[in-house]
């Protein structure tokens, strides 16, 4: 099943943010090439082109043309550090709560916070009020009654990650589900540099594979393209009973696949919030086979 997946906000924030990514004091030449190319690259573009396949695409191109692009290693090891210092506290209250699932569901949600690709910056302060709101999302209770019902009849599991930090949320998260369901659980993350995304050093800096395996996925697309899948990734996704995706960038690719996932994310652009008639920063948890409104 093939969805329409570019839309005009989609495509005019696109281009806002590659033109603003333009380094400062280039030269004219190179600039106006640059922003050819860009819309060059959409014009082309099938309208079941996610965003993220086309800036993987122009990253090549801004590579080509400017040299090397943005560096967020700095960036990310800060973040997996900074929730690695309040993962005590938040293990805490996931044992404290009276349904730990539903806590971690609701602090992984939150977590899709940071992200630098998404969001015009990424306040600490804010991330840490978002924490503490996090027991006060409201969760679709037939969706979340769906899932809790399927991670006990599943016998394999794969959970794709989204970005730096956040990945600690997602720590807690498979932590919580392998504790109450006998699962076989597979983490995917990204097998290149996409922003901020989750790689396997940031896995390696978290001590991630402490609560499951985890594989890279093959490409540098900030999200889930199954035809891009390295042959490890693509067999763990097919033989998966149930799947849980973070972020946006996973729903923008992966929505329309026909699979069992369920998505996980924070409404953090305009689009997304008006697409399901929410306020911005609402959490949602949605599952791939009940979706028929985009």
């Amino acid at each position: 099943m093939n969805s329409i997946k570019l839309n005009p906000e989609c495509i005019r924030c696109l281009v806002k943010k590659q033109l603003a990514r333009v380094p400062k004091q280039s030269d004219m030449l190179d600039e106006i090439k640059f922003i050819q190319n860009v819309l060059r690259v959409i014009a082309d573009a099938p309208i079941t082109s996610s965003a993220p396949e086309l800036v993987a695409q122009i990253d090549v191109i801004r590579r080509d043309i400017f040299g090397s692009i943005e560096d967020y290693s700095d960036i990310k090891r800060y973040f997996n550090q900074l929730m690695l210092s309040l993962e005590p506290e938040l293990t805490n209250s996931l044992s404290n709560s009276a349904d730990p699932l539903k806590l971690a569901v609701q602090y992984a949600m939150t977590g899709n916070y940071i992200d630098f690709a998404a969001m015009e910056s990424v306040n600490e302060d804010k991330l840490r009020e978002l924490l503490r709101k996090a027991k006060d999302i409201e969760l679709d209770n037939n969706v979340y009654a769906q899932l809790q019902n399927e991670l006990r009849s599943a016998k394999r599991m794969v959970f794709l990650t989204d970005n730096c930090g956040e990945i600690v949320l997602d720590k807690l998260l498979v932590k919580t589900i392998r504790q109450q369901y006998p699962l076989d659980i597979t983490i995917i993350v990204r097998g290149g540099e996409a922003v901020n995304d989750a790689t396997l050093a940031d896995a390696e800096q978290i001590n991630l594979a402490d609560i499951a395996p985890v594989i890279g996925n093959g490409n540098n697309i900030a999200g889930t393209v199954l035809n891009c899948l390295s042959n490890e990734a693509r067999d763990k996704i097919e033989s998966a009973d149930l799947i849980i995706a973070k972020g946006q960038g996973n729903f923008e690719t992966l929505y329309g696949c026909g699979r069992n996932i369920y998505y996980l994310f924070m409404c953090k652009c305009k689009m997304f919030a008006e697409r399901f008639g929410v306020p911005q920063l609402s959490g949602m948890l949605l599952n791939e086979r009940k979706l028929s409104i985009l």
